[in-house]
């Protein structure tokens, strides 16, 4: 397994059991894949953000950070469901150096 970070943002006009809501179904995404957050809970919510640009008529984002550790060959799958996933604006997923 690697390990992973995975950058989202979410939806302003959620309420705050919207976006716990979505965080919650992320990581059940990426253990339903195999995976491992890392820790405890390795998801940090960042808060509400300004975006450089707008996003879907949206000029602020809920910056939300998720370390984790998934084999390789699942990475399609994950962003698949990303691409999927309703609330969320932008994501970017890059590999941890060790």
């Amino acid at each position: 397994m690697r390990t992973y970070e995975l950058l989202y943002i979410i939806r302003p006009d959620l309420d705050e059991e919207g976006m716990a809501s979505l965080v919650a179904r992320v990581q059940g995404t990426i253990e339903s894949l195999g995976g491992k957050v890392d820790g405890v809970i390795q998801t940090e919510p960042w808060g509400r953000r300004r975006l450089a640009y707008p996003i879907s008529h949206f000029e602020e984002g809920f910056y939300v950070l998720c370390h984790f550790s998934l084999e390789p060959t699942r990475l399609a799958e994950l962003e698949r469901a990303l691409k999927l996933t309703d609330g969320i604006l932008r994501y970017l997923l890059t590999r941890r150096q060790a």
